[in-house]
């Protein structure tokens, strides 16, 4: 027998829909990640594109679990000494809610030239509207 390895010509991508309403933020992030990676497919292949488009809306109706809401901190640091900027969920939330996934989707995703162009294929909005129903993306569920 031979190890089957995926070429770029045989690989089809779709699209999919997940509503965050009322969805945890872990659960959302972990499966669009898997989603876009590929890891979905009986032909995963880890060094390639095989993943598929992932529509995210209601992006800031996506909850959090326990004390989160008003302890988690988003850190970034501009390189210099005291350059530490510290901004509260709560805050982050009401300013940049798309920011929200696409750092948790982000952070599960490849650190390499694959993860920024997987990440690039995710597309996140606040309300119930996208410009993507050309694509006619089917309906994901969170569980499964």
């Amino acid at each position: 027998m031979k190890t089957f390895s995926l070429k770029k010509e045989n690989i089809k991508q779709n699209w999919w829909l997940l509503d965050a309403k009322g969805e945890i933020l872990g659960r959302v992030a972990s499966r669009t990640a898997s989603i876009l990676r590929g890891k979905h497919k009986p032909d995963f292949t880890p060094h390639l594109d095989n993943g598929d488009f992932v529509i995210i809306i209601n992006a800031d109706k996506v909850k959090l679990t326990g004390k989160k809401e008003e302890q988690k901190l988003y850190r970034k640091h501009s390189g210099y000494i005291g350059g530490l900027k510290e901004t509260p969920f709560k805050e982050k939330k009401e300013k940049d809610p798309e920011g929200i996934i696409i750092n948790a989707v982000s952070g599960m995703l490849p650190k390499n030239r694959l993860g920024r162009k997987l990440i690039k294929k995710l597309k996140v909005y606040c309300d119930e509207k996208h410009p993507h129903t050309a694509q006619m993306p089917k309906k994901l569920e969170v569980g499964g």
